[in-house]
């Protein structure tokens, strides 16, 4: 008689991330078309989502290494104030955290870009 394994609970170890980006990054075309409502005062963001930690994924970003173009020239660091709250997530969780908090993010004023 087959003895049946134990379900294995579902493990958390997605994250959502915010990096500061350079304010230069406002001069390209498509992040300005992406936030017509800019708050100037306020800062320009890249909102992500990872299956690492998301110190690691950062320095992923800055070392080219799967990298979105905008971290990878403008990313300046994390802002874990941001975003630790909510890690780690089951997968599903965290893709659609990511657009949820790109989303908040952008009705509060910050310039977002969320791939």
């Amino acid at each position: 008689m087959a003895s049946k394994r134990p379900a294995r609970p579902a493990r958390h170890r997605h994250h959502v991330y915010v990096v500061e980006l350079d304010a230069r990054v406002w001069n390209e075309p498509s992040f300005r078309r992406a936030n017509p409502e800019h708050d100037i005062t306020k800062r320009c963001l890249y909102v992500g989502m990872t299956g690492l930690d998301p110190d690691l994924r950062f320095d992923r970003h800055k070392a080219g290494i799967q990298a979105n173009r905008f971290v990878f020239e403008y990313g300046v660091r994390l802002l874990p104030a941001l975003y630790a709250v909510y890690n780690p997530m089951p997968y599903e969780a965290a893709r659609e955290m990511e657009v949820e908090l790109a989303i908040g993010l952008r009705e509060a004023g910050y310039a977002v870009w969320q791939a």
